[in-house]
């Protein structure tokens, strides 16, 4: 793969998705961990599938629309299905909770629509939903590395608020905290690193990338900022093995990348329990 890096561009703009994944997932991921919605990934990549599903359906029906990549319909529903997410969740103030399982339902409902209207699964549907190295274009690389800007500047100049938001809304809004203008920045930001982790991860199985890392850092971590860089390292450990191993064994590379990520937890497991016993 080393040598292929340096020959064919795809394999370039995949590693490059890769690594920018890596880390823009296991970041956002900690703070979605900590708030306990570690479900609304699932619930939008849910409703990216019903985006990507429609793009291509217009593709098949309009050949005007030929030309118009999937991720970006798939960004839209996305946003679009995070703002309800929010407004549902104001509905139900003491029941919050409800308003991630219903906007899941609601994106898988479309998806099988579209999908059934555009007779039935393809090959580049097939490729959205486990992921594939082959499909990341440069202008997607593009388009991620530009959202991977945003967000990590967001991330850094809103900080204390996205931390005392996640530990003590309560507290953050008595200190005169915007708690409604942060909450949309940020499941905006889930949003769209849900629909760009798309290219490589696959629909369905982009919540991973956002949770299991966190989950292996959170065993051994001995504090927040500690639960960020661990997340990254896993998460980077996780895509980049992935990509090599599906390379040279000819696998998903979606599939792979979680798998690794499933034995780093495991393994932060054991080591927590072999430390607790030694002390």
């Amino acid at each position: 793969m080393l040598s292929g890096l340096l020959q064919y561009e795809f394999l370039q703009n995949a590693f490059l998705t890769g690594i920018i994944i890596g880390v823009l997932a296991p970041v956002l991921g900690v703070f979605v961990v900590v708030r306990r919605m570690s479900l609304i990934a699932d619930a939008l990549s849910h409703v990216t599938l019903a985006g990507i599903a429609f793009s291509l359906l217009l593709e098949k029906t309009f050949i005007v629309m030929a030309g118009l990549s999937p991720l970006y319909m798939g960004m839209l529903f996305s946003v679009v299905g995070s703002l309800f997410i929010e407004r549902l969740r104001s509905v139900y103030k003491h029941y919050q909770e409800l308003a991630i399982p219903i906007i899941l339902s609601g994106g898988i409902g479309l998806g099988v629509i579209f999908i059934s209207l555009a007779d039935g699964f393809n090959t580049d549907l097939y490729g959205y939903l486990f992921g594939s190295v082959s499909a990341v274009s440069s202008l997607d690389l593009r388009v991620i590395a530009g959202i991977s800007i945003a967000v990590v500047l967001t991330v850094i100049f809103l900080y204390k608020e996205l931390f005392l938001l996640s530990f003590d809304e309560e507290h953050a809004k008595a200190s005169g905290i915007p708690a409604k203008l942060i909450h949309f920045i940020f499941i905006i930001m889930v949003a769209l690193v849900i629909a760009a982790s798309m290219r490589i991860v696959g629909i369905l199985l982009v919540s991973s990338l956002m949770t299991l890392p966190v989950a292996a850092s959170i065993r051994i971590a001995k504090g927040f900022k500690q639960t960020i860089v661990f997340s990254i390292i896993f998460g980077e450990i996780s895509v980049i093995g992935g990509l090599f191993l599906s390379y040279y064994l000819d696998l998903a590379p979606g599939g792979t990348i979680v798998v690794i990520a499933v034995t780093i937890l495991i393994l932060s497991i054991l080591a927590k329990n072999v430390r607790t016993r030694l002390t």
